[in-house]
């Protein structure tokens, strides 16, 4: 553990930054996810919605600098490709 005031401080600011990256990280799964299993059941609708979701979540992932931009336009790019294939 640091001695320091201001060496404290960071260790406790990193533990909050670690925590909302976390759940940025676990939203954008999660919508992932959602919608490979809306296009694994066929359901077109579902699937479309889903995708827009999903894409939401990789774009405010990629703003908040949990993925990095290039990361984001592949993810989005295998999910539209997914997409498609089902029509």
């Amino acid at each position: 553990m640091p001695n320091i005031k201001s060496a404290i401080k960071r260790v406790s600011v990193i533990e909050t930054k670690t925590a909302q990256n976390n759940m940025v990280k676990t939203a954008y799964k999660t919508a992932v996810k959602s919608f490979k299993e809306a296009v694994e059941k066929g359901n077109k609708k579902e699937a479309e919605a889903a995708f827009v979701t999903a894409t939401k979540k990789v774009d405010q992932a990629c703003t908040k600098g949990v993925i990095k931009k290039n990361t984001a336009s592949r993810k989005k790019s295998s999910l539209a490709k997914l997409l498609n294939t089902m029509k």
